[in-house]
């Protein structure tokens, strides 16, 4: 299976972590509405059947929910899941959480998706070229897949791990492994090697003294990736 199970270790350790606003994933709550709203702005969110692969606690299940989508969320962090169900029970959402990897949904629920999100997660699988793949399965002709990852350089290297982990400590510590981010060439290659088409590459950077996230042409740390799959 196409999992890490250091980093689901990672993961599971601090699920009670995900809804804090000011804890472990206080990045991803900043983060969130800029994700979201560039999803929003490549297409309608309304009435789409939606997978979100990766989902961990549900931050962006929930806001597509939000958005009067039918949301399925996967991930294989059990403990994440768990808090993940918990959440939107008390929401009010009823969005779908499996314990899957998208390559087995993808034998089950091919073709079966308006839009596909995998955000944050192919830095921490082995094979992410695999995930790629099953996404390009499970969306429909004419569907939308959005990545969001990050960049293999020198400066990412110093803004993701060294920053944001060890100085300004927005993060865990380990959270990340430099050897494991991907360069928008490279995903755009994994992307084309599956016949579907990129449409947007879009960077990500921190305002580290707001803590804010803002969308630009700047791809050295974080970025993220828009396709279509033909009809």
């Amino acid at each position: 299976m196409n999992q890490d199970q250091s980093e689901l270790n990672k993961f599971n350790a601090v699920s009670d972590s995900w809804w804090d606003p000011y804890g472990h994933f206080r990045p991803l709550h900043d983060l969130n509405p800029v994700r979201l709203g560039w999803i929003a702005a490549h297409v309608s969110l309304e009435n789409k059947n939606i997978l979100d692969i990766g989902c961990g606690g549900g931050i962006l299940s929930e806001s597509l929910a939000r958005e009067k989508a039918t949301v399925t969320g996967i991930d294989l962090a059990e403990n994440a899941l768990q808090t993940a169900r918990k959440h939107c029970h008390h929401s009010g959402f009823p969005i779908r959480y499996i314990a899957i990897s998208a390559e087995d949904l993808a034998k089950k629920e091919a073709g079966k998706y308006d839009i596909v999100t995998c955000m944050e997660l192919l830095e921490h699988v082995p094979d992410p070229c695999s995930i790629v793949k099953a996404c390009s399965k499970l969306i429909k002709p004419g569907g939308h897949v959005f990545f969001a990852t990050l960049n293999r350089n020198l400066k990412s290297l110093f803004y993701a791990i060294i920053g944001a982990e060890y100085i300004m400590r927005l993060l865990p510590k380990g959270t990340h492994r430099y050897e494991k981010f991907i360069t928008p060439a490279e995903l755009s290659r994994y992307v084309r090697s599956t016949g579907m088409i990129v449409t947007d590459i879009t960077g990500v950077t921190c305002d580290f003294s707001a803590k804010k996230f803002n969308l630009n042409h700047n791809t050295q740390v974080n970025y993220m990736l828009a396709c279509t799959k033909p009809e």
